[in-house]
């Protein structure tokens, strides 16, 4: 197999969950064609009095993320045998690293959980931090079998009405054509509690009235896209309820969930919204934050 483009970043901390990064981004980088770059960032260069590994003048910490890398790359390899792996430490801290990376990356992989004191919690900061900022798309790979393993046949994408659900939709189509599966356009809807109408409408007309328009919405931003791939068996569903609870249960019988994110100059803070922060967070399956610029 001869690799093409920009590569899948991976970031590796020692940790299960960069190590089901590493094996969800192999599978990933053999069905795209695209090369596999295997990433372990740190400060430790910038300590003093850091302890040296017995029988040489190398850092401990140098000559553990060495092993890291290599055990990561003998992982990734055992998915994608034939996929070409490129590996490197870098000195400073994660974030900094992976944003960096991030400028000539495909996109970011990156496992849902953190090494050390944070390493319980739902999603590690530096996982939540690069997807907030990068400008590129980041996929934590979340989830247990049969969703991390793809197995569901289904890419779900959520689709709105912001200038990053066109991005999220173009991600998702090109993930269902790699993967030869089913696209599956989610767009939640609701009735507002309070809305001003010249005619008065019954409950279930104006129910009906806004379903139609989520289905009329939801049909423009794929039809901006699905033209370029025909390959690709794509249906929506229209779903009421809240857009991060509707997400969260079609992540169920999905392989992949693709949700939009817009970016705004300059980055202040983490520039993530509620359905970003909840899917990230809680779904079944690995998640897709795709940005574009606002």
């Amino acid at each position: 197999m001869e690799a093409m483009g920009l590569p899948l970043v991976v970031g590796v901390d020692g940790s299960e969950g960069s190590g089901q990064a590493v094996e969800w981004a192999a599978a990933e980088a053999d069905r795209s064609c695209l090369p596999l770059r295997l990433v372990y960032a740190s400060l430790w260069e910038h300590y003093e009095g850091i302890r040296s590994e017995p029988g040489t003048d190398r850092p401990y910490e140098e000559v553990l993320a060495e092993d890291l890398l290599a055990a990561a790359e003998e992982r990734a390899h055992r998915i994608a045998a034939d996929v070409k792996v490129s590996t490197a430490i870098q000195p400073e801290d994660p974030v900094t690293a992976l944003l960096r990376e991030a400028l000539d990356a495909s996109f970011l992989v990156l496992g849902p959980h953190g090494h050390g004191p944070v390493a319980g919690l739902l999603l590690g900061s530096v996982s939540l931090a690069v997807a907030a900022r990068a400008p590129c798309p980041v996929i934590v790979a979340r989830g247990e079998e049969p969703n991390l393993l793809s197995a569901l046949r289904r890419v779900a994408v959520g689709v709105g009405d912001g200038p990053g659900s066109a991005a999220a939709v173009r991600f998702a189509f090109r993930e269902a054509r790699w993967r030869g599966c089913e696209l599956l356009a989610v767009r939640a809807w609701h009735l507002p509690a309070h809305e001003t109408l010249p005619h008065p409408l019954t409950g279930a007309d104006r129910a009906r009235a806004h379903r139609r328009e989520a289905g009329e919405s939801a049909d423009r931003v794929m039809g901006l896209v699905s033209g370029k791939y025909p390959e690709v068996a794509a249906r929506r569903r229209l779903v009421p309820g809240p857009v991060h609870q509707v997400l969260l249960d079609e992540s169920a019988g999905a392989d992949l969930l693709v949700v939009g994110a817009e970016r705004r100059h300059p980055v202040v803070g983490l520039p993530l919204g509620r359905v970003h922060h909840a899917v990230l967070r809680h779904s079944a399956c690995p998640v897709a934050i795709v940005p574009v610029r606002g």
